[in-house]
């Protein structure tokens, strides 16, 4: 029995659902005995992913301001932090939507420099059925520039396995095309079809998760400039907020009709969203909206089933467009709400920006085996 604790990162685009799938995951191990830690990554502070985690019960620890490649130091750091009072058997690790290049600048250093301490999983990359569709069929419209399209398909290049999400959603001829077009384009990568909301598939998956070798090994031919302007051409923002009202309000209604103002607005704009969630926390208890592409309605992915007067609001926006007017909009949105439910609204946090270009810390050429 080895010693070593197990890594286990899941990637995929901008709203593809990771967090959903790493709750999943962690909910599994935990009912199998197995101590369980989770890090998440992000371009900004104040990540509604981490906050959905810790209200589900896990310990958690995030990397802020830069993607794992970039400050894979501080990484290291977190996944020893889980390890303070009892050692994880098994790290969960979701890294940021915009990134790839992650067997290079991640698993192959953590080979590399760590492997006395540290079991590689297999690395599995989600598939966004919606954009995902849409970019490998070569559609006329996407929503997203060439460049923007690069790092999705370089994302799925360097999987050990795909995962197919939202099976649930989805007929079985729309997943049998999308696991043509994967077919098609990654030959010889593993497809899984999956659910992470309703935990379709996902006896196979922890199947094929657990398997024991050399897996991280697909280091990509990459042209950085293009992944570059491509991260950069996305517009992030979050922001944090309070609304006070006169009387209780429907926190999950709120939610739903917040990001319902923001899909309008966005079309209206022509800026197609890559990701958009809002978060609402109110006396321990909290709800989750999001919005995953322009042409799929609103979802309420996690209810919080309860009224609030004081509630906190939470907006993590990634979207294509320029950050300025991403602000506006998020702006205009909340204080809209405000006014409807005739509340006082307070702004804590407002921070939009393009992530800049990416400096991996390490980038290994070869696997450690080499």
């Amino acid at each position: 029995m080895s010693n070593r604790m197990r890594y286990v990162m899941v990637g995929g685009f901008l709203g593809a659902g990771k967090t959903t799938t790493l709750a999943r995951l962690a909910g599994h191990y935990r009912q199998q005995g197995l101590n369980v830690g989770i890090v998440t990554n992000d371009q900004a502070d104040d990540l509604v992913d981490t906050g959905i985690l810790r209200g589900l019960g896990f310990d958690v620890e995030e990397v802020a301001g830069a993607c794992f490649c970039c400050n894979f130091d501080e990484l290291m750091d977190r996944m020893k932090s889980l390890g303070k009072e009892e050692r994880p058997d098994i790290i969960l690790t979701e890294p940021v939507g915009s990134c790839t290049d992650l067997v290079a600048t991640v698993i192959q250093p953590i080979k590399h420099l760590f492997d006395t301490e540290f079991e590689i999983a297999p690395y599995t990359v989600i598939l966004k059925p919606s954009h995902g569709r849409k970019i490998l069929a070569a559609a006329k419209r996407t929503g997203f520039s060439p460049k923007a399209e690069y790092i999705l398909r370089k994302q799925l290049e360097e999987a050990d396995a795909i995962l197919i999400n939202r099976c649930d959603e989805l007929s079985t001829e729309e997943v049998d095309e999308l696991e043509n077009l994967l077919t098609k384009h990654y030959p010889g990568t593993p497809v899984l079809r999956i659910s992470a909301k309703d935990g379709t598939g996902f006896p196979e998956l922890l199947q094929f998760l657990d398997q024991r070798g050399d897996f991280g090994k697909k280091i990509l031919d990459i042209d950085y400039d293009v992944y570059a302007e491509g991260e950069a051409e996305l517009g992030w923002l979050n922001c944090s907020c309070r609304l006070e009202t006169p009387e209780p309000i429907e926190i999950d209604d709120v939610l739903v009709e917040i990001v319902e103002l923001l899909r309008i607005a966005l079309l209206d704009a022509d800026a197609e969203p890559a990701h958009l969630k809002t978060i609402g926390l109110w006396e321990g208890f909290f709800g989750v909206a999001n919005l995953i592409s322009s042409d799929t309605p609103v979802q309420l992915s996690l209810p919080s089933k309860q009224k609030g007067s004081k509630v906190d609001i939470i907006v993590n926006a990634r979207v294509a467009c320029d950050p300025a007017i991403l602000e506006t909009i998020v702006r205009d949105a909340l204080q809209e709400i405000a006014k409807k439910y005739q509340s006082d609204l307070s702004f804590k946090q407002m921070l939009s920006f393009r992530p800049g270009r990416p400096v991996p810390t390490h980038r290994f050429k070869e696997t450690a085996d080499s």
